[in-house]
């Protein structure tokens, strides 16, 4: 886990502190940020390439809901948000930005560093193509083509699409996409999961019949399907 740089933006020094601290054990190297504007001063630093950001909602000048939206503008590194607050319009409201994980104060170090390093570790691994049909994804780059031409998606419909690939022909339910999409149970509306299916549709074209819905379970991705409503 070397020259892996995870960027901690929190306006609480005694969080920062104790993450930097639990970070460095594991061997991160961490940049502090005690603002959003700060935040955003080393995100837009290109001498320094940043791998994961644990982003605080509350902070002065731009709070991380702002932050988030600038990452999303130019970059899909991992997020990991981090609240006081545990409603469950603020967690759909982080994932919907494009969040990767949603973590709530007061919080174990332990467990954020288990799901940060599961995170780091995922996107690490990943083979670097993948492909379905006329779908083509570059994990290296996170781009997606299809029939040849780029089609832009939020980090999470990327997600969304990768899983249904590395999925192909299994009917898979609404939990199950929800777990493995979002990396831990999540037990809010499970429509998110009918919405964000919807908006990847609408942007994959001809390729949109890929993905079935299938009664009674949830979606199964086909090259040659009918849609079950």
């Amino acid at each position: 886990m070397r020259n892996i740089n995870v960027l901690v933006a929190d306006d609480e020094f005694r969080i920062r502190k104790l993450l930097a601290d639990f970070l460095v054990r594991e061997g991160y190297k961490v940049l502090e940020a005690e603002d959003g504007g700060k935040a955003i001063d080393l995100l837009f630093d290109s001498k320094t390439k940043i791998d994961l950001v644990i982003l605080d909602v509350m902070m002065p000048k731009y709070d991380g809901w702002f932050v988030l939206e600038r990452i999303r503008e130019f970059s899909t590194v991992p997020v990991v948000m981090l609240t006081a607050r545990s409603d469950e319009y603020d967690q759909l409201k982080g994932f919907k930005l494009g969040a990767d994980d949603y973590v709530t104060k007061p919080f174990s170090p332990s467990v954020l560093m288990a799901r940060i390093n599961k995170i780091l570790k995922r996107e690490k691994s990943e083979v670097e193509e993948l492909s379905f049909g006329t779908i083509r994804m570059s994990l290296a780059s996170r781009e997606v083509f299809i029939e040849g031409k780029r089609v832009d998606l939020t980090p999470k419909e990327f997600e969304l699409l990768k899983y249904f690939i590395n999925n192909k022909g299994i009917a898979l339910s609404r939990d199950k996409i929800l777990n493995a999409v979002w990396n831990y149970d999540y037990f809010g509306d499970l429509r998110t999961v009918d919405t964000h299916i919807k908006q990847l549709r609408s942007k994959l074209g001809n390729a949109a019949s890929y993905i079935s819905t299938v009664r009674s379970i949830g979606y199964r991705l086909d090259i040659e399907n009918e849609s079950i409503d």
